[in-house]
């Protein structure tokens, strides 16, 4: 018989932003692990319209200190990942932050220490390795139908020609693409390859009236191989997902994950197979002499709040570690040095 802890965690959300109601909300309402019942965010009557039952407060601090929350979800600014994870943890409750972790590696280390001794569950929320295209990309490496792989190509460009007035590409503390996108590429990475042994970036502002990075261009130098994560907000069409070439043979993935589109689309993730890409959108094997279909894994980000539950009721690890997100924010770090210095930056 099963010793497993079930008990509903009590939850708060920071924010009520595009963030807590895309990959956040839509999780923790279907399943029965979790339960909201507080939310701070300054759209009082949207909050309080979409979430009844909920306690709605102005101040994140305010709720933070006064809810009975066991679990605090951040999906505010940046810049205040920090101070609101520190005082959560202070405040005796999980924590779950939105990537990036945090804008500043020693801010990453105080948290990791704190929540250290409060024996607390601090986790970031690298929802990307659960998409389907990455999981497929685990799966073709895993099962050597590459051999040997030597480059390693991931793109997440978009079209956004134009800067829009919002925090994420305004802020001068942890703004830009390269705070933005660069830690999904880097995360799956890390996962696929380990710490590389050194980095090679250039990070460039391209667009009229940007202040922030817009552009980012990373090579992550293995002893055996490159792995290249590239972002542009240029890239208009069909974008180039994923490259894997190996001795044996070359996957290539056009496209992004459904799951975002889904979600906005106001589809629940209370199916097996929501989350299941369409068979156009399948990535490609090649070998000398072949060329085959590949159908895509079927992704879920609700694994990763899945195993956060088993993770605060059993104490089994986290789905992603503090310490891994920490390593992300060093390769951001180091990436912003190498393309200010216009060198290669040893890692470590």
């Amino acid at each position: 018989m099963s010793n497993k802890i079930t008990t509903s965690i009590k939850t708060a959300v920071i924010g009520y932003g595009f963030s807590a109601k895309t990959f956040h909300l839509p999780f923790i309402d279907t399943l029965s692990e979790f339960e909201v019942t507080a939310i701070s965010s300054s759209k009082v009557d949207e909050v309080k319209l979409d979430w009844p039952k909920a306690k709605h407060y102005f101040s994140a601090e305010e709720m933070i200190i006064n809810s009975d929350a066991q679990l605090v979800i951040i999906t505010a600014p940046n810049d205040v990942h920090f101070s609101l994870a520190k005082l959560a943890l202070e405040n005796n409750k999980h924590v779950v932050i939105e990537k990036p972790f945090v804008t500043r590696v020693e801010d990453g280390e105080t948290l990791i220490a704190l929540a250290k001794e409060k024996r607390l569950v601090l986790s970031v929320y690298h929802n990307r390795r659960w998409d389907g295209d990455f999981m497929t990309v685990k799966k073709l490496i895993s099962e050597n139908k590459l051999g040997n792989i030597k480059h390693f190509e991931s793109h997440f460009d978009r079209f956004r020609p134009k800067v829009l007035q919002r925090w994420r590409e305004q802020s001068q503390d942890g703004g830009g693409i390269l705070f933005d996108l660069a830690p999904h590429l880097i995360d799956q990475t890390l996962q696929l390859f380990g710490l590389p042994e050194a980095i090679t970036a250039q990070c460039e502002i391209t667009r009229a009236g940007a202040t922030n990075v817009d552009y980012f261009n990373l090579t992550l130098h293995y002893p055996d191989k490159l792995a290249l994560l590239h972002a542009s907000l240029f890239c208009a069409g069909p974008n180039l997902r994923f490259s894997i070439q190996g001795e044996q043979g070359h996957y290539r993935k056009l496209g992004l994950d459904p799951q975002e589109p889904k979600l906005i689309a106001g589809i629940k993730p209370n199916k097996v197979n929501w989350a299941k890409e369409d068979i156009e959108q399948y990535g490609h094997l090649y070998s000398e002499n072949l060329s085959q279909v590949v159908e895509t894994e079927c992704g879920g980000y609700q694994n990763y709040y899945i195993q956060m539950a088993d993770a605060i009721n059993n104490g089994i690890a986290p789905p992603v570690s503090a310490e891994d997100a920490l390593l992300n924010i060093r390769l951001v770090e180091l990436a912003m040095e190498s393309s200010r210095l216009g060198k290669t930056m040893t890692i470590f």
